[in-house]
C-alpha cells in the first residue's frame, strides 16, 4: 500500500517553475547514468509533471519523469491527460518520457531503479512537523548516489517558493525564490516555508534571523528600486553575504530572485538527522 495520506492536490500551470529552474542546475541531473526524476504528489493535474520534464529535458534530453500519487483517481486522471499529450493535442512533446503510477513515500520503482531527483512540492506542508524527518529518511533511501530530494512549498501561482535539498546524509541546502516585481518585503516567504521550518520563524531560530536580515537589507536598499527590483535584490544579497552569511551561487542565480544557503544556516534548534 502507498505510504502517506491524500493531500489537497492543488496545482496550477507554471506553479513550480522557480523550483524547476533551480533543479536544472543539479549536477546529478547531468552525471546520472539513469536520469529518472520522481514528481511525488503531483496533485489533481498532470501539468506540473509534464512541465518538469519539458524543462529538465533542456538540460538532459533523455530525462524521464515518473509522477506518483497515492490517490488512484488522480493517477487515472493524469493518465488520461497523458493520452491527449500522446495524441498531439497539447503543447507538450507527444513522445515526452513521462508516466504516472500509484505510490507514496515508499517511491515504488521497478527493476531496482533509484531516482536521481525526487521532487515533493507542497506535500509535507500538509503533515505535522514531526512527520518530516521520517519522510525525508524514507525518501532518500530511494535516491541514487548523489541524488537529491527537494522538499518545499510555494504559493498558488508560483511567485514565492522555498525548499530544502536533502541528500543521503541529510539536508544540504535551503533555497528561496521570489518574484521581485512588486515584492513588498522578503519575509512574505514566512507563510511558504517548508514544514521543517515554518513553525520556527520565531526569535532564537536561525531562519527567523535570515528573514529579519533580508527585510532589513531590502529596506536599506530601497533607493535602488529606481534602478529596478533586481538591483535592489542583488544589493540585499550582497549585504547578507557581507554580514558573514555563506550565500551560495552568484549574481546569475541571484538575479532570478534566488538565494541558497547551507542547511546549517537555518537548521532548527534541536534538529538531528541521526
Amino acid at each position: 500500500m502507498p505510504v502517506g495520506t491524500i493531500t489537497r492536490g492543488t496545482t496550477n500551470t507554471n506553479r513550480l517553475r522557480r523550483i524547476d529552474r533551480w533543479t536544472q542546475t543539479l549536477p546529478v541531473l547531468r552525471t546520472s547514468t539513469d536520469p529518472l526524476v520522481v514528481d511525488l504528489g503531483y496533485g489533481a493535474s498532470a501539468v506540473t509533471s509534464l512541465e518538469l520534464h519539458q524543462r529538465l529535458a533542456k538540460t538532459r534530453a533523455d530525462v524521464e519523469v515518473l509522477g506518483l500519487e497515492i490517490d488512484p483517481a488522480r493517477v487515472r486522471g493524469a493518465s488520461e491527460q497523458l493520452e491527449a499529450v500522446r495524441a498531439g493535442q497539447t503543447g507538450f512533446a507527444p513522445d515526452a518520457a513521462v508516466r504516472f503510477a500509484l505510490g507514496g513515500f515508499e517511491v515504488p520503482l521497478p527493476d531496482g531503479r533509484r531516482a536521481a531527483v525526487i521532487r515533493a512540492l507542497n506535500v509535507l506542508r500538509q503533515y505535522d512537523e514531526a512527520d518530516v524527518l521520517p519522510a525525508w529518511r524514507m525518501l532518500v533511501t530511494r535516491l541514487q548516489p548523489n541524488g537529491v530530494l527537494i522538499d518545499g512549498t510555494c504559493d498558488e501561482i508560483g511567485r514565492i517558493a522555498a525548499w530544502a535539498a536533502v541528500g543521503a546524509d541529510g539536508p544540504e541546502t535551503f533555497s528561496i525564490a521570489l518574484r521581485l516585481d512588486g515584492l513588498d518585503k522578503p519575509s512574505i516567504l514566512a507563510e511558504r516555508l517548508p514544514k521543517a521550518l515554518i513553525h520556527r520563524n520565531v526569535d532564537g531560530e536561525k531562519v527567523h534571523e535570515l528573514l529579519t536580515l533580508l527585510d532589513r537589507h531590502w529596506q536599506y536598499n530601497a533607493a535602488l528600486a529606481a534602478y529596478g527590483p533586481v538591483q535592489r535584490w542583488l544589493a540585499t544579497v550582497e549585504g547578507l553575504r557581507a554580514e558573514g552569511w555563506p550565500v551560495r551561487g552568484g549574481r546569475t542565480r541571484w538575479r532570478l530572485g534566488e538565494l541558497t544557503v547551507p542547511w546549517g544556516s537555518v537548521e532548527p534548534n534541536g534538529f538531528s538527522w541521526l
